[in-house]
C-alpha cells in the first residue's frame, strides 16, 4: 500500500473511532474476558501497528512524525476537543501526502542513479573474471556445468531451475522451492530470452544481464530500477509439462 494512501486512512480511522466515543473517561484495567472486549482491544493494536509502521516509512523520507503527539490527538477527538478544525486538519494531510509523494519520487530517482553506477562497476569487473563471455548486446554468462544436450529456440517453452539476485547478493526469486518454473522463451526479459538459447538440456550457466537487457528503469518492488540482475540457471527441459510449473521473470510491457 502507498504511503499517501496509509496517511489517509489514518486520519479515516481517527474520524470514524470519534463516532464511538465522544467523551473522554478514566483509565481502566484492562480485562479481556469477553469476545467484545478482545475485538476492540485487537482493533486498537490493529491501529497501532498501522501507525506505528506508518511513522516508520516517513522517518525514512525524512518525514518525521511524533508518536505522543499522535495519540494525543486521538484522544482529543475521541473527546470531542480537537486542537484542529476538519478543514484544517485536511488541508495538513493533503499537504502532508504531496510531501510524501515528491519524496518518494526523490528517493526513488536518488536509488536508480547509484544502481545505474554499482551495475556499471559491476558489469565491468564481472567480465574480466575466467570464464566469463560477453555476448553483442552486453549479456556475460558463464558455463557452470556443459551438457550435450539440445538447445532451445525462442519460440520455445522451456523448464528450468534458477535463481535470481541482485549484484549485493539479495536473492529476490527463487524456483528452488517451488518447483520448476516453465515458460515461452520469448516472453520473459531480453537477457533470459538470449541467455537460456545458449543452453543446453542439462547444463546450467550463470548470467550477468544488464539492467536494459532486464527491466531498466521499472522500479519491480524487489528489484529495483536499473538494476543488474545474476541469475543461476540450470535448464531441465524443453517443451511444456503437466502439470504446468511456477512461471519466470516475466517481460512487463
Amino acid at each position: 500500500m502507498r504511503l499517501f494512501t496509509k496517511v489517509s486512512l489514518i486520519a479515516a480511522t481517527v474520524l470514524t473511532l470519534s463516532a464511538c466515543n465522544k467523551e473522554a473517561e478514566q483509565p481502566k484495567p484492562l480485562v479481556l474476558d469477553t469476545d467484545t472486549a478482545k475485538q476492540s482491544y485487537s482493533l486498537g493494536v490493529s491501529a497501532g501497528r498501522f501507525i506505528d509502521t506508518t511513522i516508520q516509512e516517513h522517518e525514512k523520507l525524512g518525514l518525521p512524525l511524533v508518536s505522543e503527539t499522535i495519540v494525543r490527538g486521538i484522544q482529543d477527538q475521541l473527546a470531542g476537543k480537537a486542537q484542529l478544525t476538519e478543514e484544517e486538519v485536511q488541508k495538513v494531510m493533503m499537504a502532508l501526502e504531496q510531501t510524501a509523494r515528491e519524496k518518494q519520487i526523490e528517493v526513488a530517482k536518488a536509488q536508480a542513479e547509484q544502481n545505474v553506477a554499482a551495475g556499471k562497476a559491476f558489469l565491468e569487473t564481472n567480465a574480466k573474471k575466467e570464464g566469463v563471455k560477453v555476448t553483442e548486446s552486453g549479456l556475460q554468462y558463464e558455463v557452470v556445468q556443459a551438457a550435450d544436450g539440445p538447445k532451445p529456440a525462442a519460440t520455445d517453452v522451456v523448464r528450468v531451475h534458477y535463481t535470481g539476485t541482485l549484484v549485493d547478493g539479495t536473492e529476490f526469486d527463487s524456483s528452488k522451492e517451488r518447483g520448476p518454473a516453465q515458460f515461452p522463451l520469448n516472453q520473459v526479459i531480453k537477457g533470459w530470452t538470449e541467455g537460456v538459447q545458449l543452453m543446453s538440456v542439462g547444463s546450467k550457466f550463470k548470467f550477468t544481464i544488464p539492467s536494459d537487457l532486464a527491466y531498466g528503469e521499472r522500479d519491480m518492488g524487489t528489484i529495483p530500477a536499473n538494476s543488474v540482475l545474476v541469475f543461476d540457471v540450470e535448464l531441465l527441459g524443453i517443451g511444456e509439462e503437466a502439470p504446468a510449473a511456477e512461471e519466470a521473470p516475466a517481460e512487463t510491457k
